[in-house]
């Protein structure tokens, strides 16, 4: 999933956002409120999906729930496997120092021998997780754009000096280096100003809680956006991150929709059953995506028996 993109430029090869991407890739993801915290149950989740050649495992960060902190679960998950790629979907910047984060990130992605894969973002639209992490939401975006930049220049320059508004180093070099030169950073979001900064910032989009037409209006706007900053976002770097349910949708989760989206059916973002999940997939690879993130709403009974029906109802789907 690495791109050829140089920080803050055009993908080389590559000048358009439009073509079809030609690798499906199935990953899996647990949400906020997993209870998948316990040594012995997370240990056997990550080895089952090494196992069964997933490509990749994603960590929801929520400082109020259940879910494990996302990078420490993720250096545990990379010293018990070789070729499960590691995402955070998503990573909080707001309220993070960026030198500190990414020191942590460059260490994560050298000691997984490359197999980060974060996205980041303002955090959840949750007044207690932004007491918790100590920014004004009115602050977010601000702070994320200048602490996403300073990463960047962190993780490829040998002597770094910024002076921003919030931040100030002088002559900062970090090591060690990640050995993806760059790292590339995903973005989620569906709003106007989340899909601008996509392009403008991002290496990748996965929106999560979408339909097949968010993607697929979306994309466009990212690339125009892109285009305007001098950059490309690679096309394989179109995902989405699919949350389902085996029987109906949680009334917690209709309630979110209903308050967000009060046009919408339920199942049109969160899919019911496994064959439904599979074929809204398959919609969203004919609408341009071609990486995914499916995620349980409810933790299963038996995680081997999840995995299991999972890999057998969406891995024919990798090309």
């Amino acid at each position: 999933m690495a791109s050829t993109r140089t920080p803050g430029g055009p993908s080389q090869g590559d000048d358009s956002c439009d073509h079809r991407p030609v690798k499906v890739r199935i990953g899996f993801g647990l949400g906020a409120a997993t209870r998948a915290n316990e040594p012995s149950t997370f240990a056997a989740l990550v080895d089952a999906l090494e196992r069964l050649r997933f490509d990749s495992l994603w960590l929801s960060e929520r400082l109020t729930g259940d879910a494990p902190d996302p990078l420490v679960a993720l250096a545990f998950a990379a010293g018990r496997t070789h070729r499960l790629k590691l995402g955070t979907s998503v990573l909080v910047v707001p309220g993070r120092n960026p030198v500190v984060l990414a020191k942590e990130l460059a260490s994560l992605d050298r000691l997984s021998g490359g197999r980060l894969l974060p996205a980041v973002g303002l955090g959840a639209p949750n007044p207690a997780e932004h007491s918790a992490f100590g920014v004004q939401r009115g602050e977010r975006a601000a702070w994320f754009d200048e602490a996403l930049g300073l990463m960047r220049r962190l993780w490829v320059e040998d002597s770094v000096t910024h002076e921003g508004a919030r931040f100030r180093v002088e002559g900062v070099t970090l090591r060690p280096r990640p050995v993806q030169q760059p790292i590339d950073v995903w973005l989620g979001g569906t709003a106007p100003s989340e899909l601008r900064r996509t392009g403008r910032l991002g290496d990748g989009w996965l929106p999560s809680f979408c339909t097949v037409a968010d993607v697929r209006d979306g994309w466009p706007i990212i690339c125009a956006e892109a285009r305007r900053h001098g950059r490309t976002v690679d096309p394989e770097h179109l995902g989405a991150l699919i949350a389902y349910s085996h029987t109906e949708v949680p009334d917690a989760v209709r309630t979110l929709l209903r308050r967000r989206r009060p046009d919408l059916d339920p199942t049109e973002v969160v899919p019911v059953g496994l064959s439904a999940l599979r074929a809204r997939v398959e919609a969203f690879c004919a609408a341009g995506a071609s990486k995914f993130v499916v995620l349980p709403l409810a933790d299963p009974p038996d995680w081997d028996d999840e995995l299991g029906a999972l890999a057998e109802v969406l891995k024919p789907l990798e090309t």
